[in-house]
């Protein structure tokens, strides 16, 4: 099977975006909200009183690549939430939308034609990866997590402010400083995997 033809068979939206729904699929994303809750109280390094330089965001891109933006969705939001209960700090629901709405952006992969399963993964889309990655962490840090913490908690913006702009460059950096290479390094196994070869 070559490169070309696999390029051609690419997945409709809705498939992209919401990705398969079956067991498998199920179980990855429990597992990615599981290592997301994890990661987000011990795999990082601490930045400010709520965000850290953390690891947990590789996680929402591997669920992106191989199962869409919904379930990478899922994986960062609901497994903010499981961090904000295993680290005891309490709900923060504002923080889980804008790490939900991250997750999305990250995960948008199969929309643009990546298909790491495959052994797709292109200069090109590391290039419109870099760009969807930092408009989502733009839209969910800067912009939706202080309109959600003044409508939930009527809290001081300007600490939110400077909360949420350094979450946006934490997580922005790990996503794709170790996040790109992570994606080639998929894409080339599976494509050895799969014997495609260019025509």
């Amino acid at each position: 099977m070559s490169l070309k033809k696999e390029l051609k068979s690419k997945v409709s939206l809705k498939a992209a975006l919401l990705g398969p729904t079956n067991t498998e699929s199920i179980v990855a994303i429990a597992i990615g909200i599981a290592l997301f809750g994890v990661l987000m109280v011990y795999g990082g390094i601490q930045v400010t009183t709520n965000t850290k330089l953390t690891t947990a965001y590789l996680i929402p891109v591997i669920v992106g690549a191989y199962y869409g933006a919904v379930p990478a969705a899922l994986v960062a939001g609901v497994g903010n939430v499981l961090a904000d209960l295993i680290g005891g700090w309490g709900i923060w629901p504002d923080w889980a939308i804008g790490n939900a709405i991250a997750g999305f952006f990250i995960g948008l992969l199969l929309v643009y034609g990546t298909d790491v399963k495959k052994g797709v993964f292109t200069l090109k889309h590391a290039v419109i990866f870099t760009i969807t990655t930092v408009v989502g962490q733009l839209i969910a840090f800067i912009l939706v997590v202080p309109v959600a913490t003044t409508l939930i908690f009527q809290s001081e913006l300007t600490i939110t402010y400077v909360q949420s702009s350094f979450a946006a460059v934490s997580n922005s950096a790990v996503v794709l400083v170790a996040g790109i290479p992570l994606l080639f390094v998929l894409a080339n196994r599976n494509k050895a995997k799969t014997n495609l070869v260019k025509e």
